[in-house]
C-alpha cells in the first residue's frame, strides 16, 4: 500500500486530463443508469479495500466539520464546542472549519480513528464515491483521486463501464 500511495497523486495527474473530460462528457449527456455503474463500482472496489491499511484521506487532508460535528465531538470530550475549535480547527478561505494540522490528531498509530463513531459527516462519507449524481462533485472527486487508492479505481471502473470516447 505504500508504494502504491508514494505513485497515487503522479497517476490521477497523469489520468486528470482524460477524467475531467470524462465528468464533462457524462455532465452533458448523463446516462441514465449512472447510479448504478457507479454504486456498483464502488461496491466492487470497497469488497477488496481495507482503509486501515491506507489511512491517506486521515493523514493528508482534514474534513469540513459542521457545527453539528464539532457539537458531538466536544460533548465526547466533554470541552466546550469554543474549546474544541479553538484546539483543533481553524477558518479555511470559504469560512468552513477544518483541522489546524495534520495528520489528524484523532488517528491512532493503527490507523483506526480515536472518535470513530463520532466522526465528521465529511469523514463518514468519504471518499464520496457512492453518491448519486456523482457528476455533480466531479471536482472534488477527481481531486480524491490523487489521495485515495479506493476512489482512483473507483472513477477507473465507471470510466470503463461507460466507455465514453475521451478527447
Amino acid at each position: 500500500m505504500e508504494n502504491r500511495l508514494k505513485y497515487l497523486p503522479q497517476l490521477a495527474l497523469d489520468k486528470s486530463s482524460e477524467t475531467e473530460s470524462f465528468f464533462n462528457k457524462i455532465k452533458k449527456k448523463t446516462p441514465k443508469n449512472l447510479d448504478s455503474i457507479v454504486l456498483k463500482a464502488h461496491e466492487k472496489v470497497f469488497e477488496k479495500t481495507d482503509c486501515l491499511s491506507c489511512a491517506n484521506c486521515c493523514k493528508t487532508t482534514g474534513p469540513i466539520f459542521l457545527k453539528s460535528d464539532v457539537k458531538r465531538i466536544s460533548k465526547l470530550l466533554k470541552i466546550k464546542s469554543s474549546d474544541f475549535e479553538e484546539k483543533y480547527l481553524k477558518e479555511d478561505e470559504d469560512d468552513d472549519f477544518i483541522l489546524k494540522n495534520l495528520p489528524c490528531h484523532f488517528l491512532a498509530i493503527d490507523n483506526k480513528c480515536m472518535i470513530y463513531d463520532f466522526r465528521p459527516k465529511a469523514c463518514r462519507e468519504y471518499p464520496h464515491t457512492n453518491r448519486k449524481k456523482i457528476h455533480k462533485i466531479a471536482s472534488i472527486t477527481i481531486k480524491n483521486t490523487a489521495i485515495c487508492p479506493a476512489a482512483y479505481d473507483i472513477v477507473e471502473k465507471i470510466k470503463n463501464s461507460i466507455k465514453v470516447t475521451y478527447g
